[in-house]
């Protein structure tokens, strides 16, 4: 037992299963990831990201890009943010400046 690996036994002396329900420190899979070899075979139970993490098949995963939230209750947003909008295009159609937050001639 190493004093890096905060008092933790290797995978090999406890099993997989324990250090899953344990979880790792950034420190803990940043260790295991360098100490990874890249061309090792993927072993015969290795199951795809996909699958472990119980999503249906698309382009992209969940975790990477989230589906959009629904809307609700926030129908007084839509008029507020339209009103605003209209309020600066008039602001311009009319040749003025507002960036400072006053109306001077562009």
């Amino acid at each position: 037992m190493d004093d890096h690996d905060g008092g933790r036994e290797s995978g090999a002396e406890t099993g997989g299963a324990e250090l899953m329900e344990q979880g790792f420190t950034e420190a803990e899979l940043t260790e295991l990831a360098l100490a990874a070899d890249p061309d090792a075979p993927m072993g015969d139970d290795a199951v795809p990201l996909a699958v472990y993490l119980n999503q249906a098949p698309g382009l992209l995963p969940s975790w990477y890009m989230p589906s959009p939230m629904t809307r609700h209750g926030s129908r007084w947003r839509v008029p507020v943010v339209l009103v605003i909008v209209a309020a600066f295009v008039i602001i311009e159609a009319f040749g003025l400046c507002s960036t400072f937050g006053q109306l001077v001639p562009a």
